[in-house]
């Protein structure tokens, strides 16, 4: 990947579209609502704080993350889809036993 993110801004990689509903009702594009959850591909050094010193980020790549629907900003790279968040748009990080809430 030719993307490194600055600061506290963490690159994640969207999951798929909901492309059937749970009962097996095929939406069209129009219907299907954007991703909340992805991977993380590639992660900040981190905020600096007025101290001079990073504050960390909490996630690290390969973690699954819950964020905002209208948070970060979408970007094409090599006719992949990305997303670019701040880690304070992180909502949640999803465990083994949460994947499957989501």
């Amino acid at each position: 990947m030719n993307l490194k993110p600055l600061h506290d801004r963490i690159i994640v990689e969207a999951a798929p579209k909901e492309e059937k509903t749970a009962s097996g009702i095929i939406l069209p594009d129009t219907a299907q609502e954007k991703p909340q959850k992805g991977t993380v591909l590639a992660v900040g050094p981190g905020k600096r704080l007025d101290s001079g010193q990073l504050a960390p980020v909490d996630v690290k790549p390969g973690d699954m993350v819950l964020y905002g629907k209208y948070s970060g900003t979408e970007v094409t790279v090599a006719a992949k889809d990305y997303v670019i968040l701040r880690a304070e748009d992180v909502l949640a990080v999803l465990t083994a036993e949460t994947a499957g809430v989501a």
